[in-house]
C-alpha cells in the first residue's frame, strides 16, 4: 500500500463512519444537517444517485437528483462529509452505466430505473476462499 493511501485510510478511520454499499441507479435518502440560525436539524434529501466521483477514498461524492415541484434538482455530496448524518439505501437501481446523466433530459416514464432483486453485498475483494495464507 503506497503511502497516500495509507494516509487516506488513516483519515477515514479516524472519521468512524460507515458508509453503505450504493452505485448509480440507487435511490438513497442522504440525512444532511441543516444549521438555520442556531438550531440544526437532519433534513432527509431522496434521489436517484446519478453519479459517483472518485471512488470510496476520502475525496468521494455523490450526486443526487430528484424531482421537487415538477423542476428536477440536483446536489452534490461529499462522501465523508461531517454534515452528513447517515446514507440510507431505499432501492436498488438496475443500470448499465455508471453516470446516469441522461436522465436529466427524461421525464415521466421514461426516466424510471428498474429494481435489482438479485443483490448481494460487495466483500473486501477477497472470496472466501483466498482468506489468508498462513
Amino acid at each position: 500500500m503506497d503511502l497516500i493511501a495509507e494516509l487516506e485510510a488513516e483519515q477515514i478511520a479516524e472519521l468512524g463512519k460507515t458508509i453503505p454499499d450504493f452505485k448509480a441507479g440507487d435511490t438513497v435518502r442522504v440525512g444532511y444537517k441543516v444549521t438555520e440560525g442556531t438550531r440544526t436539524r437532519v433534513q432527509n434529501y431522496e434521489g436517484v444517485c446519478i453519479s459517483r466521483k472518485n471512488g470510496d477514498g476520502i475525496a468521494g461524492s455523490f450526486t443526487v437528483r430528484k424531482i421537487s415541484f415538477g423542476e428536477g434538482v440536483e446536489r452534490v455530496f461529499p462522501l465523508y462529509s461531517t454534515n452528513i448524518e447517515q446514507i440510507t439505501v431505499i432501492r436498488r437501481g438496475k443500470v448499465r452505466r455508471a453516470k446516469l446523466y441522461y436522465l436529466r433530459s427524461r421525464r415521466g416514464k421514461s426516466a424510471r430505473i428498474a429494481e435489482q432483486t438479485n443483490y448481494r453485498p460487495k466483500t473486501n475483494g477477497k472470496t472466501p476462499a483466498q482468506g489468508s495464507a498462513t
